[in-house]
């Protein structure tokens, strides 16, 4: 009797201690899968930031990277085929999340990307990877995929030898410093309890430069190569995730998978389709406003075409909300007039003033076809480390002649629930408290 109390005391004490670990994964089973979702250099991520600093000049450093991103979303325009990877600074795609692969399934913390289509992972023998990586030969479901097979023309895989058989080699030019070369393969991916058979993703053999995620990405765009795509009707084209605020201690939120659980009265717009960049994930952005002003916007500056590849998305790896010049020129000049004060600047912000005046700071609307999200102050404002200090956290997208895109950022995002729903073809937004 004493042995069986003890064991039960242990098991309890065992049990309790799973129960309040906030690092914890968590699984609601296979109809509806739910993932955490952490910031990269959260409490809980594996991997910490380049250097001591507060969290305010972490976001502002992540910052200064976004228009490397806007630049290279709007160069993709024009392009037939689907890229293996999503962004010239795929560190700054902030949110990670646990997957496994193989078998039996090997953990990586993956970037989570709603602008890239394929998955890809450092793997064993690496040069110039994490130490982290998935080794092929421990998994007994692991397989390439040969050179002449679909896949493989959807990354950009290089020429195929005319009589031999051979795997599907691929070069993938990554950020302004780095590159990396990658074997398409095949294996399972599991996803909390759920597991996608022959998943195909990059097998990284080696990496060049310092700007690729150290253990991967996870697609979730809209293209052939995505989760969606390669899980067929597991997850009837619907998925959310919830990013909690850069303050949060433990950065973790909620990604989840398949139509099952999502919230029911939810406000929504249409998603629309760019045959030129079908990874994207368009909306109709018809105005901005700014207290009660309707903030004076040519409507050409809005409007969405395909051909030119103008319009905005909704992107979980930028960082800070992108307009194009003229439109943030108008929103950040309507905003300094409301506020009423001294101006200055901090970083990539070039509108702050004293964190006094937070009080009368005036909401800003972002009107959709259908929908108008009212954001919360804590996704306007960024504070300086200070706190002595308020700024507009927003920016203008790069002035190059490409630069035709408006981009959604996920300080923006963050505490609230945002659907994609393909099959509908429509985006959805809800307030919801994630951290």
């Amino acid at each position: 009797m004493a042995l069986s109390t003890t064991f039960l005391f242990i098991s309890l004490l065992i049990s309790t201690a799973q129960a309040f670990d906030p690092c914890a994964s968590s699984a609601s089973g296979s109809e509806n899968s739910e993932l955490s979702v952490m910031h990269i250099y959260g409490k809980c991520s594996p991997f910490a930031p380049p250097k001591r600093e507060s969290w305010v000049d972490t976001v502002i450093n992540m910052a200064a990277k976004d228009p490397s991103r806007v630049s290279y979303l709007s160069s993709l325009v024009g392009k037939t085929s689907v890229p293996i990877a999503s962004g010239q600074q795929l560190n700054i795609g902030n949110y990670v999340v646990r997957a496994k692969i193989g078998t039996p399934g090997q953990l990586m913390f993956m970037v989570m990307d709603t602008s890239n289509d394929a998955a890809w992972v450092p793997c064993a023998g690496c040069a110039g990877c994490s130490p982290t990586v998935f080794t092929p030969t421990m998994s007994s479901t692991y397989g390439s995929l040969d050179c002449k097979m679909a896949q493989c023309t959807q990354v950009r895989g290089q020429a195929c030898p005319a009589d031999v058989a051979s795997a599907c080699f691929f070069n993938q030019s990554y950020g302004g410093d780095s590159s990396f070369l990658a074997t398409l393969s095949q294996d399972s991916l599991r996803l909390a309890l759920d597991i996608v058979p022959n998943y195909a993703f990059g097998c990284i053999n080696a990496v060049s430069g310092g700007s690729v995620p150290p253990q991967g990405l996870l697609g979730l765009g809209r293209g052939s190569m995505s989760l969606l795509s390669q899980s067929g009707s597991l997850y009837s084209g619907v998925f959310s995730y919830c990013l909690p605020s850069f303050k949060s201690y433990y950065f973790s939120g909620s990604l989840k998978l398949g139509p099952m659980g999502q919230p029911k009265n939810i406000k929504t717009t249409p998603l629309l389709h760019n045959p030129h960049r079908p990874s994207l994930y368009y909306v109709n952005l018809t105005g901005i406003s700014v207290g009660k002003v309707l903030v004076p916007v040519a409507p050409e500056l809005l409007a969405f075409d395909p051909n030119t590849g103008a319009g905005t998305v909704i992107d979980s790896g930028t960082v800070i909300t992108r307009f194009v010049e003229p439109v943030y020129m108008a929103i950040r000049d309507e905003f300094r007039k409301q506020v009423n004060g001294a101006i200055t600047s901090l970083g990539a912000f070039d509108t702050c003033f004293t964190a006094t005046n937070v009080d009368i700071t005036p909401v800003m609307t972002l009107h959709f076809t259908g929908m108008d999200l009212k954001l919360p102050t804590e996704n306007t404002l960024i504070h300086s480390s200070s706190g002595s200090l308020a700024c507009l956290a927003m920016a203008a997208a790069p002035t190059n002649v490409n630069s035709v895109l408006n981009v959604i950022a996920n300080l923006q995002q963050q505490n609230l629930r945002i659907l994609f729903d393909l099959t509908n073809s429509r985006l959805g937004i809800a307030r919801e408290l994630c951290n």
